[in-house]
């Protein structure tokens, strides 16, 4: 955990679990692991995690394998690439989000995904659209 009276300028690495309620300016990679942070945490930051789960502030693109959340108190400013992303009601974003898996193994790439790709989206953003 990194309290509400600490600051941290540089990269942040490691293999557990990490909880952000004060500042990091930087970088954080924890890739197999969740960052989590805090109401009071405020973070400068890229982000790459397993699951991220955002309370407080976030300026920096966020990169999860997993999931993103961004809770009522969460603001991101930022880009986000997860498979899951969820925003709740009252959370304050500004970016892009990609959730598509097919950047990653999760892709068909033996069965054309140049036409899986441009059908699979168009169809998506139509039912977002009209949904």
């Amino acid at each position: 955990m990194i309290g509400p009276s600490i600051t941290i300028k540089g990269e942040v690495s490691g293999e557990e679990d990490l909880l952000i309620q004060g500042k990091v300016e930087g970088s954080i990679h924890m890739a197999n692991n969740e960052v989590a942070i805090g109401e009071s945490g405020q973070v400068n930051a890229d982000i790459k995690a397993k699951v991220a789960k955002v309370d407080g502030e976030v300026n920096g693109d966020v990169t999860a394998s997993e999931k993103v959340v961004i809770s009522q108190s969460g603001n991101v400013r930022g880009n986000i690439v997860a498979p899951r992303v969820t925003l709740e009601d009252g959370a304050i974003f500004k970016g892009s989000i990609d959730m598509d898996p097919a950047g990653s193994s999760y892709g068909k790439p033996s069965q054309g995904p140049q036409k899986k790709a441009s059908t699979d989206p168009e169809s998506q953003h139509l039912d977002l659209k009209s949904a």
